[in-house]
């Protein structure tokens, strides 16, 4: 596959899944990736058995796979003098370091933007925190539920006002991935302006600057009027003055989506695939204001069509037609979806305590129509001693490097 990041060098100190999701992304495009893990703990995720009700093999482990592979693991201890020496002898061979630790501890660890740039200074410096390097809240930590989801107002919008409490976060990681895909942009930009100019940038990404980018058309509105949308307590059928945006049931219980939003030159080749084409010259349904007027009539037609039919019908009937329409998908469903694995969405890595291949998402970007070409996440501290020989350790050094702790 095309790796357009073939030849960077990316060190990564962080864990969970904001920072290293960009980095494996960066893997995926040829960068080669140093993973930097505790000497005794690794990432924190590789402990994890139990994502909320989903139970797992720790050897098989999805979100160390999703968010590790095609790196290399390094167990260095930089809270020691002699693991920090290494990390920055590493640091001045790379050209972009990736971290999540907040302000006072690379303060600590003395691994801040000037400790780095002192030994290479044309090294891209990446922050991805929280809450953004600025202003009162710079060294709260979050996840993504706390501060994509909840404190960005994403919640707030989602959740009808008839429940009591906001709508949990269905998706784990959801603005860890979205977050780690604008690190990666923001690194792609900031090589290139270092090849056109020299310059080296520092970059900051956060979860909330992230979610505000996802909600940026709601939020400008907010803006602008002081007012905010509000969605209402789902229902079946379309919506009142426009019936082709809705939710319908087939015959199996299963939900179609529509969101045809100009309902007037649909309507006619909508009704034809759900069968009901002898309704379309109904002088009711004549224009797009008369369809509004009349949204009932055409509401029924169209929940009855599709409550007739099961969704197997309808997913192969629709392909054809000209409105929007989705079936209602649970992850499951997509994972087995034909037109994404069409477009390679999936692809398989090796496990790396045997058993068959793991399954991992491949990025939102695709380059030339291949498919993801790289490897399985590393075990922790696999890569340790191949990377210090790369740097010209032998095996005293690095024998004396384990025996105080500061590698494993």
């Amino acid at each position: 596959m095309v790796q357009v990041f073939k030849g960077i060098k990316v060190l990564e100190v962080a864990q969970f899944m904001f920072a290293p999701s960009s980095c494996a992304l960066m893997a995926d495009w040829g960068a080669d990736v140093i993973k930097i893990e505790h000497p005794v703990y690794g990432d924190s995720q590789r402990g994890f058995v139990r994502w909320n009700n989903v139970v797992f093999d720790p050897n098989r482990n999805p979100m160390i796979e999703g968010m590790n592979r095609g790196k290399r693991s390094v167990g260095l201890d930089i809270s020691k003098p002699e693991g920090r020496d290494i990390l920055l002898r590493m640091a001045s061979r790379c050209d972009v370091f990736v971290t999540n630790f907040l302000p006072d501890v690379r303060e600590k660890l003395r691994i801040d933007l000037e400790d780095l740039r002192a030994v290479n200074p044309s090294i891209i410096y990446v922050r991805a925190s929280a809450f953004g390097d600025k202003g009162p809240d710079r060294n709260r930590s979050g996840f993504d539920g706390t501060v994509f989801w909840s404190h960005s107002g994403i919640a707030y919008a989602m959740t009808p006002e008839i429940l009591e409490a906001p709508v949990t976060q269905g998706i784990g990681g959801f603005g860890d991935q979205v977050g780690g895909m604008n690190i990666v942009g923001g690194v792609a930009a900031a090589l290139f302006h270092r090849a056109q100019t020299g310059e080296a940038l520092e970059i900051d990404v956060s979860l909330l600057s992230s979610a505000w980018w996802c909600a940026n058309a709601s939020l400008n509105t907010a803006a602008e009027t002081g007012q905010v949308w509000k969605p209402g307590t789902p229902w079946i059928g379309g919506a009142p003055g426009n019936p082709l945006i809705g939710h319908f049931k087939t015959s199996d219980d299963r939900i179609i989506s529509l969101f045809i939003m100009q309902p007037g030159p649909f309507l006619k080749d909508t009704f034809e695939h759900l069968g009901i084409g002898e309704h379309a010259d109904d002088p009711r349904f004549a224009d797009g204001r008369l369809i509004m007027e009349n949204w009932e009539a055409v509401n029924e037609l169209v929940m009855n069509a599709f409550a007739s039919q099961p969704m197997a019908y309808w997913s192969e009937r629709l392909k054809t037609m000209a409105g929007q329409w989705a079936a209602v998908q649970s992850l499951l469903d997509l994972v087995n979806d034909e037109g994404a694995l069409a477009n390679d969405m999936l692809f398989e890595v090796e496990s790396g305590t045997g058993g068959p291949p793991i399954k991992v998402t491949r990025g939102p970007v695709q380059f030339n129509h291949e498919p993801v070409n790289t490897v399985r996440a590393p075990q922790a501290f696999e890569h340790t001693e191949t990377v210090l020989m790369e740097m010209g350790l032998d095996w005293d050094e690095i024998e004396a490097l384990k025996s105080n702790g500061a590698i494993s």
